[in-house]
């Protein structure tokens, strides 16, 4: 059966012997992820890690800091497992682009999935701009953006920056459109579109 992004993240700590900070971050990530950051508390966070509330705060001088942390966490191994689902896929770029959307609607898939964490995150801070886990969250996004960009100018397409904001586009709309029906169907669909503009723009290049 198929992992979430968290629970893939979660057997990773369990693999490494984890710090108390990394514990702590670790029952941070699937509470807020299964349950929303606005619902979990501190308290709870402290419980699932089998910490005291004193010493989740010795690590963590505020709930925002720590949900800035879980973001964090989830930055690198997100970005790492898009890498290796487009490394895996066989074919040509568009193929491989195609791949990452049909292996994120696997993962949606799994029940326990609940969409994107970053942007899941963005819209319970909506109001809060300026709050750090919301540039996490864009330094996320951007950092994937950028690396589409490179994969697309290492293969000379022409316009490559505007081709790697239209897949962040169709990406992200996919996380929200499947989050609402709960139909992975729509990733693919996604995944579909995303071929054709590349394969379109692969073919315009040469």
């Amino acid at each position: 059966m198929a992992l979430t992004l968290t629970s893939r993240y979660t057997l990773f700590m369990a693999s490494t012997n984890p710090s108390t900070r990394d514990r702590i971050i670790a029952a941070a990530s699937k509470l807020f992820y299964s349950e929303g950051i606005r619902s979990v508390s501190v308290d709870a966070v402290a419980e699932k890690a089998a910490v005291t509330k004193r010493t989740l705060y010795y690590h963590f001088s505020s709930k925002d800091e720590l949900i800035a942390a879980y973001l964090e966490a989830r930055d690198q191994p997100n970005l790492a497992l898009f890498k290796r689902w487009f490394a895996e896929t066989e074919g040509g770029l568009a193929d491989k682009i195609r791949g990452v959307f049909r292996n994120l609607a696997k993962s949606a898939r799994h029940p326990k999935w609940k969409g994107c964490g970053f942007l899941r995150t963005a819209a319970e801070l909506a109001n809060m701009p300026g709050h750090p886990a919301i540039k996490v969250g864009a330094a996320h996004k951007k950092g994937f953006e950028n690396w589409l960009r490179l994969t697309f100018e290492a293969e000379s397409i022409a316009g490559a920056p505007a081709l790697a904001r239209q897949m962040v586009l169709l990406l992200d709309g996919s996380f929200a459109v499947v989050l609402l029906h709960r139909d992975p169907s729509y990733m693919e669909a996604a995944g579909d579109a995303a071929f054709a503009l590349v394969n379109a723009a692969v073919g315009g290049g040469r």
